[in-house]
Order: structure tokens, then sequence, then C-alpha cells
């Protein structure tokens, strides 16, 4: 041991800063100051970014872990600092990102005396959470620290890990605290079972239409399944949240299914007859039947759990889905056209021709698409998109021409609103020479909205689009399918351009379809300039078409509904995939059911 001393959370942070950790999102408290001390201390080698709500910091924190791949950290007081980190944690646990949530409590003298803000945290954490611990003595302050990173990472989790104030300014020797960051290994990648591939072969050699389903488990492989489509005539439907992974010129893209997804997806799949699964755990499978008129189902997941968790599989793999993909495309023979690889591309091209059609409109209202076509037109090509759930989702993923080399991250599963502000603070600490947008509908940016002075006071240049119509719109939808009226829904107006420049960034307010290149390339500036800036788009009300509920084929409608379907939607070119069914020669599976 030496003679040096080094305070308690001085060595948690260095710590941190062993694992790779370059920010911390939070809000100062009494309960918190030891570790403000040692922020100054270490101010140098690590950032407190200072939030406005512990609500953003956790989002912020859970979003960097998806944008980087690497733990996001976050911190709150005890008692409601701490409470208010659980948005943003239960994020990162349903999207199975690492994120340590770093605690603040009362010192050890006021344990159990109901003292200020005392409350006994870990039994509230304990579901969120693969490890929740409370420090018990100063110098197991860095190696509980280290644990918790190490497990969180480990188990792409929350790490929850609770400092009395005192324990942080406990003198410890500076020789006693280590990281084990240097040591971590991940899991070589597993080897796959030769007689499960050789039954997907086969089954796919057999089958006459194939739709191969790709999940976030095949992202960085997107090449890889493109081959393979190519190779068995296999349109490819993915998953919303893998959209980045894709080119959106591959023309039998089919998007991804049910309500956040594309038409021709939701139409494939009552056709085929064949699914290749590939690392997806898509959780509206059993709630709408998607994959119920399917003869064969074959499913790769790297975790065991999720084999069969989804739909009954006829062939399941276990391993890598990008290593399982090249192994089948390796094995499988290449395959001849039949008319159902065509009949895909053809509907996709009518899909598209449809989404773009409203993209390019000139005059009329403003609406959300033309909106899109200006981010389109100015966006970089690698940009990074920070998205807030609700029909923002929904048409990003149908309007953003995107490649493999942007980024797109959303709240994915847990759906939080609000996420697309915090989203884009972490975006931009992950990635500072990208542009980086945050796409936000004015119910959800409304969450969060104070945190744009942290973008300025941190000059995270960055652009803040908000998609004004003053509803609840993705609610709202939902409520025409489902409830007797609309209520709880409306939302007042608010001039977000406005408080943007009340807090300092640049604020411009679009009404017009014709307003739109002007103010876009004024944004581009001055995000270029370093600024924060936010668009304030004031569009119209209209619902955005509802893929999963389509009125187009007259075996199954009538005239009139098709009609009103269609004027309401804007939509007179869109086509029913039966269409291109029946013009490849192809029988309609749904007309014999």
């Amino acid at each position: 041991m030496t003679d040096q001393k080094i305070d308690g959370w001085v060595a948690g942070l260095k710590v941190l800063e062993d694992w790779d950790v370059k920010n911390v999102f939070g809000i100062p408290a009494g309960s918190l100051n030891s570790l403000m001390d040692a922020f100054e201390k270490e101010q140098d080698n690590i950032d407190f970014i200072q939030v406005r709500h512990e609500e953003t910091g956790a989002q912020a924190a859970a979003m960097y872990a998806k944008f980087t791949n690497k733990i996001g950290v976050c911190l709150g007081s005890a008692g409601p600092g701490a409470t208010h980190l659980y948005n943003g944690l239960y994020d990162a646990k349903f999207d199975h990102v690492p994120v340590l949530a770093i605690l603040g409590q009362r010192t050890l003298k006021e344990s159990n005396m109901d003292a200020f803000q005392e409350m006994n945290q870990n039994p509230l954490f304990a579901d969120v959470a693969v490890y929740n611990r409370r420090v018990a003595y100063p110098e197991q302050l860095p190696k509980i620290i280290d644990e918790g990173i190490r497990t969180a990472i480990a188990k792409n989790g929350v790490a929850a890990v609770e400092v009395p104030v005192d324990f942080g300014w406990e003198q410890l020797d500076a020789d006693s605290w280590y990281s084990s960051a240097a040591d971590y290994r991940e899991y070589p990648k597993l080897g796959l079972n030769e007689a499960d591939i050789d039954a997907a072969v086969e089954v796919l050699s057999n089958a006459k239409r194939p739709v191969i389903y790709a999940g976030k488990g095949t992202r960085g492989h997107s090449e890889d399944v493109v081959a393979l489509s190519r190779k068995i005539k296999a349109p490819v439907a993915i998953t919303g949240i893998n959209f980045d992974d894709y080119n959106y010129e591959f023309d039998a893209l089919l998007g991804s299914a049910h309500r956040v997804g594309w038409k021709p997806a939701n139409e494939a799949f009552e056709e085929a007859d064949a699914v290749l699964f590939a690392g997806s755990n898509f959780p509206f499978a059993e709630v709408t039947g998607k994959f119920d008129h399917v003869d064969k189902f074959i499913q790769i997941d790297i975790d065991p759990q999720k084999l069969g968790k989804r739909h009954f599989a006829d062939v399941a793999i276990l391993g890598d889905g990008g290593a399982a993909i090249k192994a089948i495309t390796d094995k499988i023979d290449e395959k001849e056209d039949n008319g159902w690889y065509q009949a895909n591309i053809d509907n996709v091209a009518n899909w598209k021709a449809y989404m773009q059609k409203l993209e390019n409109k000139k005059s009329g209202p403003l609406q959300l698409y033309q909106v899109f076509n200006a981010i389109n037109e100015i966006s970089t090509e690698d940009a990074a998109y920070s998205i807030d759930v609700g029909n923002t989702t929904q048409t990003s993923i149908r309007h953003l021409h995107m490649t493999p080399k942007n980024l797109w991250r959303t709240s994915e599963v847990f759906a939080t609103m609000g996420n697309g502000l915090p989203g884009a603070l972490g975006a931009k600490l992950g990635f500072p020479d990208r542009q980086v947008w945050n796409l936000s509908g004015d119910g959800g940016f409304a969450m969060t909205m104070h945190d744009v002075v942290t973008a300025v006071k941190y000059k995270l240049a960055s652009i803040h689009v908000i998609f004004t119509n003053e509803r609840f719109g993705f609610i709202r939808d939902e409520q025409e399918d489902t409830n007797d009226n609309y209520y709880g829904v409306d939302i007042a107006d608010i001039d977000f351009a406005g408080i943007a420049k009340a807090q300092g960034a640049v604020g411009y307010t679009v009404t017009e379809i014709s307003q739109l290149p002007e103010v876009f390339a004024k944004a581009k500036a001055d995000e270029e300039a370093g600024r924060v800036v936010l668009i304030d788009a004031k569009i119209t009300e209209e619902r955005p078409l509802p893929v999963e509920e389509l009125k187009l084929d007259p075996y199954f409608f009538s005239k009139n509904e098709i009609d009103e379907f269609k004027t309401r939607y804007e939509a007179e070119e869109l086509q029913p995939f039966s269409h291109y069914l029946q013009e490849a020669g192809l029988e309609v599976k749904q007309y014999k059911r």
C-alpha cells in the first residue's frame, strides 16, 4: 500500500474512465455532492452532462448506448432523483442495452432514520436492473461500480448502484482500487449445428413463396441478407428497428410488418409459404396472427430462450444471425423466380411511388410527408436520427431514405414518449462529427423540451424537427379503431420555435410547403456553424395510411369502400398485392380461405 490517498468517488470515476465512459448525465444534489467533488477533480478525463430533468438523463444514457454500443451512465439523487430515472432505465431494459444508474443516498449515520429524502431504493430497482446493489462501506465503492458496469455490459441491461454520500469523501489508498475493463471478453460466436442449417436449406429449397424476416440480430449483415434474397428469390421484411441497416433503394425490401411498417410486408405474409425469421422478437406476432398462414417457419436466434417464442419453429437454429444467413447461402442452390419475387418487387415499387408522390407535393396544406422530403434533401450520408415514438416512428421508416451509413434509433419496445431530444444529446456526444437529428411529435417533444438548453450549453449542434398537429396522433388513430369517440388526445399548440430561441437555440416555424427549402437550407447552415436548431412544422391532422387495415382488394371490399379509402389517403394509384400476384399468374391464397 502507498501513503497516497484518493477520494472514494474519485476512485469510482477512474473505474468509469477505465471502461471508456466519456459522459455521465444527471443533476447535482445533496446526496450526490461527494460525486460532484470528484467530477470537478476529474473534469479533464470525464464529463458531467447537466440535464434539466433526470428522466432526460436516463433516456439520453439509454439512447447513447443504442447509438454507440457502449455503456450509458446516468445518476439520480436519493428519492425523487432516483425515481425520475425509471423511464429511461426501463427503456434500456426492454431494448437490452447496458446502462449504469448511480443512485445517491443520505449518509450512513442517517440510514433507517427517516432522514430527508431517504428511502429504501433497492427494492424499487429490483425489476429493472440486472445488478442492484448498495455500497456497504467506502472501500467497496470502486469495486461495486466496476462490477455493476461489467454486469450491465455482459447481460445487456441496467446496473443500479446506490452510494451513501459520505462514502465518496472517504480517503482510500490510491492503489487500492482496480477495474476489470481490460479483462472483459465477449463470448465467441456460437458454432452452428450443420443439421439445422441443412434442414433450413431443405425448407427454403422447396418453398414456393419464401420471405426473409430480418431482425436486429442480423444488423451489420444486410449485404448477406440481400445476397440470400437474390439467390432464393425471397423478398426481405425487416423489423422497424432495423431499417437503417438497409438501402432504401433495395427493390425487394418489403419494410416492416404491422402498424409501424409498410404495406408490402403486411401483404406478403398473408401469401407466403415459408418464413426465415432471423434475429427478431417481433412482439406483435401472436396478437396479429401475422404468421398464422405460413406453412413452414425457420427461426434463427442467438438466445435459446427466444426459439419458438413467437411461433412454432419447424427448424430452429441457435447462433449468430449473420453467420447462419451466410451458412444457408453457401449451401443452397440458386432458384429461378416463379413469379413470386417479381410480384413483391412490383408491389414495393407501387408503394414507394405512392410515398414519394406525397413527399414531392409542391402545393396544398403542409403535411408531414413534405417535411420528410426536406429532411432527405439536406441530410448527410451518415446522418444519425433520434426518433420519438408515435406517428414519427411510423412515418420516419416510411419516408427517410436511409442507407447502412445512417443510424436510426428510438425507444423500441418500451416505446416511451419524449426520447427524441435525449437521444439526440446521446447521439451527438457519441458522434460529434455527424449530423444529428431529433424527429418528434408535439406531444412527445413537450415532455422533454426543457433540455434544448442542454444541447445549447454543451454546444451539441443538432437539428430538431417537431411535427406539430395539436394532438397525440398515434393514440388518436388507435381510438379511431377501438373507441366510441376521441377523448383526451387533443393538445394545445405551443410556439416551439419561440421556446427554442428562449433557450439559446435557433428557431424556425414552417406552415407552408413553399417555406421548406429556404428554412431547411438555413437550418443546415446553422447546424454546420455549430448551432442547435429547432424547426416547428405545423402540419395537417390527417392520419398516415394504416397499412395493417388496408381496404384495397375488390375481393374483400366494395368499390365504395375502396374509393373512400383511396380518397382519404390520397392513394389512387395503390394496388393490392393480389393484383401483382395475378399478373404473375399466381393464385391468391387469401381468396381460398
